[in-house]
């Protein structure tokens, strides 16, 4: 499903890759290699960051091995009633200081939240040019994913992703296969202003 051949903001052309990544919920059931896999975690490594700190962190499990049915429970039920189909999860986490260039002690990243969210969205796109698409979401148990994964003090869970080919949504409950649909988007002219801010 693409949504680029109705994309009629001729004064603003965008690269079609960008309007053809959605966040479907029904999957195919297939698998993705590691190599597959690794490829697109790939592009979240060069994303920008503060100070190229590079905050992300990245916990994957493919399906059918025994990471996934450890990354599995980490999701909300309603999430992982569609998740389960997917090919690959991936829980993206943040390390919350840094030591800035001249500085002897690490400090607090005001932006770490940001820069892992710079590497969600290459992540997303880099799926999306290799057939896959990513489905993002923050519908997890946040306390069991700290149990379950180890993660000290220092580090925060920003979300979750569901990776895989998008499949037919008929396998999807009736409420959901009518939101299995690349979303609108508001008009430019709502969200970016010159010089002043526009609170609606």
């Amino acid at each position: 499903m693409t949504i680029s051949s109705n994309y009629r903001q001729a004064d603003y052309p965008i690269e079609p890759s960008f309007l053809n990544r959605w966040s479907p919920r029904a999957f195919t059931n297939e698998t993705i290699s590691q190599a597959e896999l690794l490829t697109i975690l790939e592009a979240g490594r060069w994303a920008p960051s503060a100070y190229n700190s590079q905050p992300w962190r990245f916990v994957y499990a493919l399906r059918g091995t025994e990471q996934w049915d450890k990354l599995l429970p980490i999701l909300n039920e309603f999430n992982q009633s569609w998740a389960k189909s997917a090919s690959a999860l991936v829980i993206f986490i943040s390390k919350t200081h840094f030591t800035a260039p001249g500085a002897s002690e690490p400090s607090l990243s005001y932006s770490h939240s940001f820069d892992v969210g710079a590497a969600w969205s290459a992540i997303a796109h880099q799926a999306q040019l290799l057939g896959f698409q990513a489905h993002g979401m923050t519908g997890l148990h946040f306390d069991k994913a700290i149990e379950i994964l180890g993660i000290p003090d220092g580090y925060r869970v920003e979300a979750a992703a569901a990776i895989g080919r998008p499949g037919d949504k008929a396998q999807l409950p009736d409420y959901l296969q009518a939101r299995e649909t690349p979303s609108p988007r508001r008009p430019l002219a709502e969200i970016a202003f010159n010089g002043t801010f526009v609170a609606e």
